[in-house]
This record gives C-alpha cells, sequence and structure tokens, in this order.
C-alpha cells in the first residue's frame, strides 16, 4: 500500500493535481486496502501530492482504520447528519485555504460527499481525476494476474458444473440459477463481477439481456456470459452453444465470430494502439458480411472492476503495455433471431497476448462442447 500510495502521488504532481478524493469503491481498496460499502453515511479518503492521507469516516467504522500499513490523519463522525459538514471542515481545515486541484471520479463520488467536500475547500478546483488512478490499475502485477487467473478457472470448472445439468425445457433464469450456485461451490468470492447473462433463441442478439422465465428449445443458441471473483478480482467469460442441430446462419456467423475473436487474440502485442486491436476482431466480421451487427467494443479492461481501462475500441489510440488485462469478446446480433458472442480474458505480455481463460472457442453442440472441455 506504501509502495502505491508512493507512485500515485507521484501520478498527481505530473498531473498538476494537490489531491484526489475517494469513496468507497475499488480504487479506494487499491491504494489503501480500505473496503466500505456504499451507504446513507459519508466515507471520504483524500490522498495528496506529497503522500499524505485523510480519512473521514463513521465512528462505527473506526476499527477498520486501527492498524493501517501507511499514515493517515482520521476523522470520525457520529449519526447526526448535522454534525456532518462541520467535521469536514475540521478534517481538512489545513487546507481549506489553499487553491487546490481536487481530483474525484466522475463515475464513483456521490453527490453527497461532493457537497460536504466543496463546502468544507471553498478554495478548491475538482477536476476529472481517473486518469491518474487508471495509469496504475491498467497494469497489473503477478499477484493480481496470478489472482485473475484463478477467478477464470472458477468460473471456467461452475460453467461445465452448470452444462452437465442443461437441457431443452429448461428457463434461462433456472440456469442462471444454477449457474451462480455452482459459482460459489467453485470457489467464488461473494461479490460477483455482474449477475450471469444467460440468452436464448432471439435473446441471445439482445448482448446485455437478462435472465427471463424463456424456455430454452432444440435447433435455439444459447449464449452464457458470466464471471467469477477471486482475491478481489474478476473474469469475465462468454461461450454459446447450440441446442440440438444449428441452421446455416447460426454455422456461419458462429464461424465468423470465432474467426475474429481468434485474429485479435493472436495478433494482438504490446506496442499496438487499443484501436487496432479492435480492427482485428471488426476486420473479420465485416469482411464476412455482418459488420453492420457487430455492435459494440471489441474489449474492456478487467480487473478490481468488471469494465475498467484499457476500453478496445475503434479509433482509441491508447498504446497496449505488458501488464494490461482486457477481454476480447466480437459478436454478431441479427435482431429477432439470434446472437453470438465469444469472450475470453487476456493480459499483454511482452511477445503478444496471453490468454487467462482456455475453454473450447469453437461454437458446438452442449454435449459435444462438455466432452471437448473435460478432455482438455
Amino acid at each position: 500500500m506504501k509502495k502505491r500510495i508512493e507512485s500515485f502521488a507521484d501520478q498527481l504532481l505530473r498531473r498538476g493535481m494537490g489531491w484526489v478524493a475517494l469513496n468507497p469503491g475499488p480504487s479506494l481498496r487499491y491504494l489503501t486496502g480500505l473496503s466500505f460499502h456504499l451507504m446513507e453515511r459519508p466515507v471520504v479518503v483524500l490522498v495528496g501530492s506529497s503522500g499524505q492521507v485523510k480519512v473521514i469516516l463513521p465512528e462505527l467504522e473506526r476499527a477498520k482504520v486501527a492498524d493501517l500499513p501507511f499514515n493517515a490523519d482520521i476523522t470520525t463522525f457520529g449519526d447526526d447528519p448535522a454534525t456532518w459538514q462541520r467535521v469536514f471542515e475540521k478534517a481538512l481545515s489545513d487546507i481549506s485555504d489553499k487553491p487546490l486541484r481536487v481530483g474525484v471520479e466522475p463515475t464513483r463520488l456521490r453527490f453527497l460527499e461532493l457537497d460536504l467536500l466543496r463546502k468544507a475547500l471553498p478554495e478548491a478546483e475538482f477536476v476529472e481525476g481517473s486518469a491518474a488512478l487508471a495509469e496504475l490499475r491498467m497494469r497489473k502485477g503477478e499477484d493480481e494476474l496470478k489472482a485473475m487467473r484463478y477467478a477464470a478457472i472458477i468460473a471456467q470448472n461452475a460453467l461445465l458444473n452448470t452444462l452437465e445439468t442443461v437441457k431443452p425445457g429448461q428457463s434461462e433464469l433456472q440456469i442462471s440459477a444454477e449457474l451462480m450456485v455452482q459459482l460459489f461451490r467453485a470457489g467464488s468470492e461473494s461479490e460477483l463481477p455482474f449477475a450471469p447473462i444467460v440468452s436464448s433463441g432471439p435473446n441471445s442478439a439482445n448482448p446485455h439481456a437478462s435472465p427471463t422465465d424463456r424456455v430454452l428449445q432444440e435447433g435455439e443458441m444459447l449464449l452464457i456470459d458470466w464471471g467469477a471473483s477471486f482475491d478481489g478480482v474478476f473474469s469475465d467469460i462468454t461461450r454459446i452453444f447450440f441446442c440440438g442441430e444449428p441452421n446455416d446462419e447460426m454455422k456461419q456467423i458462429a464461424d465468423l465470430v470465432e474467426k475474429a475473436n481468434a485474429a485479435a487474440r493472436l495478433g494482438g502485442r504490446a506496442g499496438m494502439p487499443a484501436g487496432e486491436m479492435d480492427q482485428l476482431a471488426r476486420g473479420v466480421i465485416t469482411a464476412g458480411g455482418f459488420g453492420e451487427y457487430f455492435t459494440h467494443r471489441t474489449g474492456h479492461g478487467l480487473g478490481m472492476e468488471a469494465h475498467e481501462p484499457p476500453y478496445i475500441y475503434q479509433g482509441n489510440p491508447l498504446v497496449l503495455e505488458p501488464g494490461m488485462v482486457f477481454t476480447i469478446e466480437p459478436g454478431i446480433y441479427l435482431p429477432s433471431k439470434y446472437g453470438v458472442r465469444i469472450e475470453d480474458d487476456v493480459v499483454v505480455d511482452t511477445d503478444g497476448l496471453r490468454s487467462l481463460t482456455d475453454l473450447p472457442r469453437k461454437v458446438m453442440r452442449l454435449e459435444e462442447f462438455l466432452a471437448a472441455a473435460r478432455k482438455a
């Protein structure tokens, strides 16, 4: 934690920020090891460009900061909201008259905390601060990569055990419920990256479908997008299956998506812009005549969040570097008919991309997939 805070302080200096204000979430946990849930009481940690740390939190959470591995100024408050503003002002009194630039995470910091901070720091300018955090979090260390690989193994084992029970006549909700049980039996931590997506038939044409009571039928496609968590990091995988005998169009788009996944997974490398990475997959699908039906980016970063930088989209100039982890998930979605997506988790190595996921990628009938996966 000390090294992370020191590295982050250097980032703040380079970006001209005096402080960054964080509330509960992955970035706070990454920098400090502190884990809180969002609630009606505010929790704010400020990290400064000189490595200072200020923690403002409810009295009932004091035990969590009793043995921090770094120095911090701790301020607590009681349950009466009328006292909170005064507590914030006291905690920040030594910097309240300075013209500071304070970074925040736009998708994380709530109005509750921002309002308290603005009133306590009237001279401060609040600015976008997530880039400084992303600069550190995008590059995973060996411990993180080991945990992410294990999260992938947990997810894959859970899927195989679930598929043993899947048959026509079951609803998407039933399959999803079984997968949830199997994830926890396989060793996943309780906080999943997202609720599993299980979609059949025409529902598979919706990339972010939620499971329904629709029943799986012979001759359809079944899409499952799921993940597990281990040691605070996530996996995120998608596989697609034929239930019974597919038609020619199903086989055509499944083959294209498999080739698009392989083109990106095997062709990506360090030093490549993320936008070029996207084009490796997108070019295959476009050349196959289904470009208009690939309606989302090729991938997203993965780690302490299910979606985090780097984002693999058209035109993104961000250069891929060793240690970055992201998904490769090209798809084709034919409205009201069916959809195909094949998703793997990869890490950038010095000589290419290494996949953290290794279930078969070829789209097969359920029983064929199980046999191939068990054999591997």
